[in-house]
C-alpha cells in the first residue's frame, strides 16, 4: 500500500479516528535515540555540577519566563 492509498483511506475516517491516527504516527516518530539521550544526560549533569560549584548564575523562574515571553 502506498502512502497515497493510506492517505485516501485515512481521509475516510471519522475526525476523531483521524486524530488518533495522527497521534499514533507522531508518537512513532518520537522514539528516543539512545546516543542523543546519553548526550543530554551528560550535559544536564555537567550543568548541575557547574551550578553546584557556583559557576552558573541562578535567579527566580519568573524572570526567566519573562525573558522567554519577550523573545
Amino acid at each position: 500500500m502506498t502512502h497515497t492509498e493510506i492517505l485516501e483511506s485515512a481521509r475516510k475516517l471519522r475526525p476523531v479516528d483521524r486524530l488518533h491516527l495522527i497521534d499514533a504516527l507522531l508518537e512513532s516518530l518520537d522514539e528516543p535515540d539512545p546516543a542523543i539521550e546519553a548526550a543530554w544526560l551528560a550535559e544536564a549533569q555537567d550543568r548541575l555540577a557547574a551550578y553546584e560549584r557556583g559557576e552558573l548564575p541562578a535567579g527566580p523562574i519568573e524572570e526567566l519566563f519573562a525573558k522567554v515571553r519577550a523573545l
